[in-house]
């Protein structure tokens, strides 16, 4: 399992409550730019339009810049593929408050492009602190016992 894109900020934003696999809906062009690397999933979100599932916000840059079509757009809205059961269950935690799906990962499963996304509560500036001095302490005493 090859990983293409990472939302590395999600865990630090949100807290993770539950983790989803889709397939995403995309052209052969933005297949290649993927798999070379090219994907930017920073500030991308899911939202629902007419019952589907979208990831907006996730940028594909073209594979090859001067053979792409004028009317590519790289920041354009991708359609997710779930379960009708799936879609139903996270449509209706997705309108609830303080709910939200943060992209987290894009990578191969078997020759297919894949969305690891996750139903996240959004963390507190206190919590978000706490976070950062467990890290420096962390760090702090791996420096003492490695000197």
């Amino acid at each position: 399992m090859k990983v293409y894109a990472e939302n590395r900020k999600a865990h630090f934003d949100y807290e993770v409550l539950d983790k989803y696999e889709a397939g995403l809906v995309l052209q052969g062009q933005e297949v290649k730019s993927i798999k070379g690397g090219h994907m930017n999933l920073n500030g991308s979100y899911v939202v629902f339009t007419q019952g589907q599932p979208v990831l907006i916000g996730a940028k594909v840059p073209p594979y090859q810049p001067k053979n792409t079509p004028e009317s590519y757009n790289p920041e354009q809205s991708r359609k997710l593929l779930l379960s009708k059961k799936e879609i139903d269950y996270l449509y209706g935690k997705s309108q609830e408050k303080g709910f939200a799906l943060i992209p987290l990962k894009v990578y191969d499963k078997s020759g297919r492009i894949k969305l690891e996304f996750g139903l996240g509560k959004g963390k507190k500036k206190y919590d978000k602190k706490e976070k950062i001095k467990e890290r420096d302490i962390e760090r702090q005493t791996r420096r003492e016992l490695g000197a």
